[in-house]
């Protein structure tokens, strides 16, 4: 694919420093001041104005003192205490290092000037990391007032179509965002770390490290806890990635079992072979079994497994005559590429998921049901759903030549900060109401929707 350089985006971040970049604690210092007392002089036009220059020190100390009925030196002293507790939050500066190459990290915060020389020194590690530092005291206004934005884009020559702002007050990140500006609450650093990184990594890479950093480990997983050692999701991360090396699966010459262990988990002991996992094998790994082998199976279909609609049943075994959507796929889509479709031509009316991967097999099918699918497509696009569903239903709409631009922007917001993605449900067992996932099949997904969209669209379209 063509190399985007989707990371630099954005290249501007600029950081709140009080409550986002360190953080305080009032319980940190004796103080004859209640805790409430104090939020609310921070909180007043006293300390606003004092912010922005226009007060002293003393005075502003002198009108708290007055307005709230306390000892000057009290409020003096709960002032000072406060600014000696202020401490950069490692974990936070650790974040904006690692994102820092190719880009301007500036802090914007509401403090006096009195207060920043107080800070600094008293403080002196990490400042370096800043290329700028922008007080209300030196410039005048404060947050959330426009002309401080303004008098910040304009000393930095920021785009603020490329910049992100980090504050933890609502009404701040409101004017950031009148600006164009991409904000960023800070509720948590967990959240704002994965918001941040998703912004600023790449997320193709990210994901294709997880993929190889967790090879051979891309277990299904119940929602008990439970690893599902099965077949089939290795198979779906192996068509999706073209990469051998990181799944693990089990090879059967004829007949493929779901399970691994051909025992069933959560299910029969002894549980039969499938048509499901058995024609996706030989669609995903070809070479996997010989050619007279696949011809005799289908064969055996024709003649023993095909139900009064024509449609395939699931398993190699008439006692479970049952009939599955994403089974008849399967079974149509190495049907129709062995040039045997005209066979089961009856049950090209029954499935209604997974339809992408069997018109890919058969352009007569294409011509036949193309349109429809992608309008499908077109009205799923940015409805609700779970990342795997959603990195699915990206790949389609791009394959239809469908722009989900708000299915792309919503599938990078939900990467984790590993580089990959949450497994969704990929089936269920209804009679212990289990569900299974698996992070692993998911981010493969991701990565291949992602990468397609990239390559056909471009990051200016997102």
């Amino acid at each position: 694919m063509p190399a985007f350089n989707l990371p630099l985006l954005y290249d501007t971040i600029i950081v709140d420093i009080l409550n986002v970049f360190c953080t305080y604690s009032y319980n940190g210092f004796n103080s004859t001041i209640d805790s409430k007392v104090f939020s609310r002089m921070v909180a007043s036009q006293i300390w606003g104005d004092h912010e922005t220059g226009k007060l002293t020190n003393d005075e502003a100390h002198a009108a708290l003192a007055k307005e709230f009925k306390v000892n000057i030196d009290d409020v003096r002293s709960a002032m000072i205490g406060a600014i000696t507790t202020l401490s950069p939050r490692q974990e936070m500066v650790d974040l904006i290092r690692s994102l820092k190459s190719g880009r301007k990290i500036y802090a914007m915060s509401n403090m006096s000037e009195h207060s920043w020389n107080m800070i600094r020194h008293a403080k002196p590690t990490h400042w370096d990391i800043f290329d700028d530092v922008f007080i209300s005291g030196s410039v005048g206004y404060r947050k959330p007032e426009m002309l401080f934005y303004q008098h910040v884009l304009q000393k930095t020559g920021a785009k603020p179509l490329h910049t992100i702002f980090l504050d933890d007050t609502q009404e701040n990140l409101a004017t950031a965002r009148i600006f164009g500006i991409r904000p960023i609450i800070f509720d948590s650093f967990s959240n704002l770390e994965r918001t941040l990184i998703n912004l600023c990594g790449d997320p193709v890479s990210r994901a294709k490290a997880f993929l190889v950093r967790n090879s051979k480990k891309h277990h299904s997983y119940a929602s008990t806890g439970q690893i599902i050692y099965e077949n089939f999701c290795q198979l779906m991360i192996l068509e999706a990635t073209q990469d051998p090396s990181i799944v693990d699966y089990r090879v059967h010459k004829e007949e493929w079992n779901f399970f691994q262990r051909s025992s069933g988990q959560y299910t029969d002991a002894i549980f039969p072979a499938d048509l499901d996992t058995t024609f996706m094998a030989w669609t995903v790994i070809p070479e996997v079994t010989t050619d007279t082998v696949k011809h005799r199976i289908m064969d055996r279909v024709i003649s023993d497994l095909l139900d009064n609609d024509g449609i395939p049943l699931s398993y190699f075994d008439r006692n479970r005559a049952r009939r599955d959507h994403g089974v008849c796929v399967n079974v149509l889509s190495m049907f129709y590429a062995s040039g045997r479709g005209h066979e089961v031509e009856r049950a090209t009316d029954y499935p209604e998921s997974f339809c992408s991967r069997l018109l890919e097999r058969s352009s007569l099918l294409e011509c036949r049901m193309g349109d429809l699918l992608k309008e499908c497509c077109r009205q799923r696009i940015g409805s609700p759903t779970d990342p795997l569903a959603l990195a699915m239903r990206l790949h389609c709409c791009t394959r239809r030549g469908l722009d989900a631009s708000v299915d792309f922007k919503k599938l990078i917001e939900l990467q984790q900060v590993d580089g990959g993605w949450e497994g969704g449900i990929i089936y269920t067992y209804g009679l212990v109401n289990i569900t299974v996932g698996n992070r692993g099949l998911t981010t493969a997904i991701a990565h291949r929707a992602i990468t397609e969209y990239l390559s056909k669209f471009g990051p200016t379209s997102s």
